[in-house]
């Protein structure tokens, strides 16, 4: 089982705001009133992490519990009998327990996430989210009683990233409609961010200890997914002042040569923009309006030259697509806060063009509507 990260488009401009929030093969759009229709660019995928597991390498599980595991993954995604699948799944569990496998090894681990994955396509979230908690409980509690005794170096390592991503996922779980338990994914997002950066600062400090090297632990782009997962959270809250730091770090966490860095700098931008300066009372002058707005302008302009700049052949995505597309609303939307209508409408149109030649139907229609509404500006 490994971690890796995900992706997220998001951006908003002057009347409405809206999140796009896709998962493979499907997109939820959802938007909500507001000053303005600053976009906001959303992960493609469905968390800031994901938790990924092999279960297809069969040998490395003993043949009793390999046999179960056929099993459940059979019921689970081939002939689909959640009741089968579940039976099996409980059955491989109990084997692995009798022959001794390791209940933290990557192989068992794998079997709980893949039962906690089938549960949430079922739409038991309650259930999905108490197994990754029972899982992650487990892997806590083995670094806390033997993560620092010698020779145990590695397999610290490898628990506490799981630890992080299985808190990141079930933030998301906990957020989905469905569920609602915002105050528990933020609970389960901040801790997740919090140790990442947490061992992250010990290893630049301290160095990696002898052994450590050999678990695997974060890459700094996942890291910059929690970051991100954690900021996302705090948008939909309209924290914006608590998530544009958080965006600004996960930018620092990813090479500009990723089309993802600039869905970052969009996300930035549209929370700088939507930042309300506090009252002045004594001490540092908050930033003005004014100022936010040029900073949000500098972060979209950065996003549009990151994404020209990666070409097909380097790895350009959907992603520098969509977010040139909406960077360039956004520069529409921050030419209509200041009151310069030829400009804004010449982004606009351009944002329109872009977004028709990636079929980004949502930007077109932002485009029209940021249209029409200059036209009663006139």
């Amino acid at each position: 089982m490994s971690t890796s990260n995900m992706a997220t488009p998001s951006i908003r401009s002057a009347g409405h705001s809206t999140k796009l929030t896709s998962t493979p093969g499907k997109t939820h759009q959802r938007t909500r009133s507001s000053p303005g229709a600053i976009q906001r660019i959303p992960l493609l995928d469905d968390t800031g992490i994901i938790l990924t597991y092999i279960l297809d390498a069969f040998h490395a599980f003993p043949p009793p519990v390999a046999a179960k595991l056929r099993r459940a993954l059979w019921y689970a995604n081939q002939d689909v009998n959640p009741a089968e699948a579940m039976k099996y799944y409980k059955q491989t569990l109990e084997v692995a327990d009798e022959v001794g496998m390791d209940s933290l090894g990557d192989e068992i681990l794998g079997v709980k996430i893949s039962l906690a994955a089938f549960l949430e396509r079922l739409q038991i979230y309650p259930k999905a989210i108490e197994v990754l908690e029972l899982v992650r409980r487990d892997c806590l509690a083995w670094i806390e009683q033997r993560g620092g005794l010698q020779g145990n170096e590695a397999k610290r390592t490898r628990l506490l990233a799981k630890a992080i991503a299985i808190a990141v996922k079930q933030g998301e779980l906990y957020a989905n409609r469905y569920v609602g338990e915002k105050e528990a994914a933020e609970e389960c997002l901040v801790w997740a961010v919090e140790a990442a950066l947490r061992e992250r600062r010990r290893r630049d400090q301290l160095g990696v200890k002898d052994g450590e090297a050999e678990g695997e632990w974060m890459t700094d782009e996942q890291i910059g997914a929690a970051l991100e997962a954690l900021a996302n959270h705090f948008e939909e809250k309209d924290l914006h002042y608590l998530a544009a730091p958080l965006y600004l770090q996960a930018i620092a966490m990813i090479p500009w040569s990723n089309c993802h860095a600039a869905i970052l700098m969009n996300n930035l931008s549209a929370s700088l923009v939507q930042q309300t300066p506090p009252p002045y009372e004594g001490g540092p002058p908050p930033a003005t309006r004014s100022e936010l707005i040029n900073s949000a302008r500098s972060w979209a302009l950065k996003a549009i030259e990151v994404s020209h700049r990666i070409k097909r052949l380097d790895g350009r995505t959907e992603e520098c697509d969509v977010g040139c597309a909406v960077a360039t609303h956004n520069l529409g939307e921050f030419e209509e806060m200041h009151g310069n209508i030829a400009e804004a409408r010449r982004r606009y149109q351009e944002a329109k063009g872009l977004a028709k030649a990636v079929g980004f139907k949502e930007g077109i229609e932002n485009a029209d509507k940021g249209l029409e509404r200059l036209r009663g500006k006139e």
